[in-house]
């Protein structure tokens, strides 16, 4: 029996959300030093449920910058959707205002950043649709709720173990 069940439904759906950001993170090659779903065990400013915090520096180098940070970003929404079955546009407000920073500068037309836009959160959904990575998320979010903060070591162990299971 998964441990989402025996929780409250928002700090579920919180979990799954920042299990999403620190997959995709990981994936991307980012650093995670940690994660938590305790509002009051790291100074995250504003009214946010948890948060994933990542470390300077990269694990591996990256083609594009922003495409990583627009994918990490929408990762927590669409990871929670696999949750809830539906996304929380308000939930993810942050995450989307930040979006939105980013690509406003974009050369282009509106259309145009609206089309990438569209193709990364695209692109997003279909990398968290693969069955490691859904489980990854999965155990990422059941250790969240059963000890509110973990590390990113954590994270990285879980990807690992999906992939193992899944190849």
């Amino acid at each position: 029996m998964s441990e989402t069940k025996n929780h409250d439904p928002q700090l579920a759906a919180t979990a799954y959300h920042e299990a999403g950001h620190a997959l995709m993170a990981t994936i991307v090659g980012r650093l995670i030093q940690k994660v938590t779903i305790s509002p009051g065990k790291m100074q995250t400013g504003g009214n946010r449920l948890g948060v994933c915090q990542m470390q300077k520096g990269r694990t591996k180098s990256t083609k594009d910058w922003l495409e990583d940070e627009v994918l990490i970003l929408f990762a927590g929404m669409v990871a929670e959707s696999q949750l809830t079955g539906q996304y929380c546009h308000v939930g993810a407000g942050e995450d989307l205002r930040m979006i939105h920073r980013l690509l406003r500068d974009r050369p282009g037309s509106q259309r145009q950043v609206e089309r990438f836009e569209r193709r990364l959160f695209d692109k997003t959904a279909h990398i968290l649709s693969d069955q490691a990575n859904t489980q990854a998320i999965r155990w990422t979010a059941e250790e969240l709720l059963l000890k509110t903060t973990i590390s990113g070591r954590a994270v990285r162990h879980f990807l690992q173990q999906a992939e193992q299971q899944f190849s």
